[in-house]
C-alpha cells in the first residue's frame, strides 16, 4: 500500500486574506483523489513523503518565475519535483476575477494543478493542458463534496 504525502501550507504573503487551514485540509483531500489516477509508472507523487503549498506574492513569483524558468513576470503556480507548489495570491486574485470563480476556488485549482504534476501529467500541449483541466475540475468536485 502505498503512503499519502502530508501536505502543509504556509502563507509567505500579507496582501490577501487566505485560511490556510482550510486550504491544508482541502489539499490532504485533493492529494489522496489524485493518487486515485493510475498512472502507468511510479510519479513524484506516489514516492514524495511531504508535499509544501507555499502561498506568496507576485513579487515573490516573479522572482521564482525567473530565476528557475527563466521568464519575466509572475505566473499562477510553479510547481517542483521535490515537493514545492509555489502559487500567486495576487494573480489567483486576478485570475478568479477574470473567470468569475471565487479566490478559494481559484487557488484550490492551482493546488490541484500542481498535484497533477506531480503525478506526471503534462500541460504543454493542448490536449495535455485540457485534459489537465478536467482532471482539475474532476477532483476540485469531488474533494469539495468530500466537505463537512
Amino acid at each position: 500500500m502505498r503512503s499519502i504525502p502530508k501536505i502543509t501550507v504556509g502563507n509567505l504573503q500579507r496582501k490577501v486574506h487566505i485560511d490556510a487551514v482550510d486550504l491544508e485540509r482541502f489539499a490532504a483531500k485533493a492529494v489522496q483523489l489524485c493518487l486515485r489516477i493510475r498512472r502507468k509508472k511510479s510519479t513524484e507523487l506516489t514516492k514524495l513523503r511531504g508535499i509544501f503549498v507555499w502561498l506568496v506574492s507576485n513579487r515573490r513569483m516573479a522572482s521564482l518565475h525567473r530565476q528557475f524558468l527563466g521568464r519575466s513576470g509572475p505566473t499562477d503556480v510553479l510547481t517542483f519535483a521535490h515537493g514545492e507548489i509555489f502559487i500567486s495570491v495576487e494573480l489567483a486574485r486576478r485570475q478568479a476575477s477574470r473567470f468569475g470563480n471565487t479566490l478559494t476556488r481559484e487557488i484550490r485549482l492551482y493546488v490541484v494543478h500542481g498535484l497533477l504534476h506531480l503525478h506526471g501529467f503534462d500541460d504543454q500541449t493542448e490536449s495535455g493542458a485540457r485534459r489537465m483541466s478536467e482532471m482539475q475540475e474532476r477532483i476540485v468536485r469531488a474533494a469539495r463534496m468530500n466537505e463537512t
